[in-house]
């Protein structure tokens, strides 16, 4: 890929994303079809056959479209593998978050794959193979879902954030294993609607105007977050560390873990800080 990473000339890349994003969610299923066998990390995070080949597809793929971008992948950053990533573009990719939903056979899980130039997400892919659908959105250029089926997509749509309505919020977040800190913060909105669904899904939500604020007060590294984060910005919306400042990457790149985070679909509504009395 030439070193241009201009909303148009990623554009180009799309077809060919959205190939390698179908074939690593075909092969996810696959494997969720059957008895896999469940792994450990290190952190004691669980791991199945399904992350480690799907990776193995994609980090393929990225290297035959784009061979002079590096790819950090999840599982093969957990077994202590990272490229130089000093130029400052590389793909972040996590090929199955929502891990523990999978082995559960639930169907909040996702294939992802995101851009990043200079710490800022530029393109992100989101794949929900159990929903057959998917998300992509590149900055400047917009943001769209579409049905999938049969390694096709249809349907194909533009997304975009809605202005947010003070007196009809819908909040995505969990009904339970809440923290203090997430109950005090939600209590600035008791009157809001909350949803739950699982893995960065919950950011799509956000960028497809079906939710308004995603509060994340708890653990992810950026692999988690990179594409959705991408297609929320393409979409309109924004991410935003304690204070307001952008959520960026390649922070530390020895463990790519984030702080806790504020998604909004609207960048005009105001929002209180973690922590903030009421």
């Amino acid at each position: 890929m030439p070193t241009d990473t201009s909303p148009k000339a990623v554009a180009t890349l799309v077809p060919a994303l959205i190939d390698t994003m179908l074939k690593a969610g075909e092969l996810v299923m696959d494997v969720f079809k059957t008895d896999f066998e469940v792994f450990g990390k290190d952190d004691m995070s669980p791991v199945t056959e399904a992350d480690r080949r799907g990776e193995e597809v994609i980090t393929k793929a990225l290297a035959a479209i784009a061979p002079d971008i590096p790819v950090v992948g999840e599982e093969a950053k957990s077994e202590g593998h990272c490229p130089d990533i000093s130029g400052g573009i590389f793909w972040l990719v996590d090929p199955l978050d929502g891990t523990k939903e999978f082995i559960k056979k639930g169907s909040d899980f996702t294939v992802n794959i995101g851009l990043i130039k200079n710490g800022v997400p530029i393109a992100g892919f989101v794949l929900a193979p159990a929903l057959n659908r998917l998300y992509w959105g590149i900055v400047g250029e917009g943001a769209w879902i579409a049905d999938v089926d049969q390694l096709q997509i249809s349907n194909k749509k533009a997304i975009a954030t809605r202005t947010s309505d003070p007196e009809k919020l819908t909040i995505v977040a969990s009904k339970s294993h809440r923290s203090p800190e997430l109950e005090a913060w939600l209590a600035h909105f008791p009157s809001a609607e909350h949803v739950s669904i699982g893995s960065s899904l919950k950011l799509c939500l956000l960028a497809t105007g079906e939710a308004d604020l995603y509060p994340r007060l708890g653990p992810t590294c950026e692999w988690d977050t990179a594409a959705a984060h991408a297609v929320l910005l393409a979409a309109g919306g924004s991410v935003e560390v304690n204070g307001g400042a952008p959520l960026t990457y390649a922070k530390d790149l020895k463990t790519f873990l984030n702080p806790w985070f504020l998604c909004r679909s609207d960048v005009e509504f105001p929002i209180p800080e973690i922590g903030r009395p009421l």
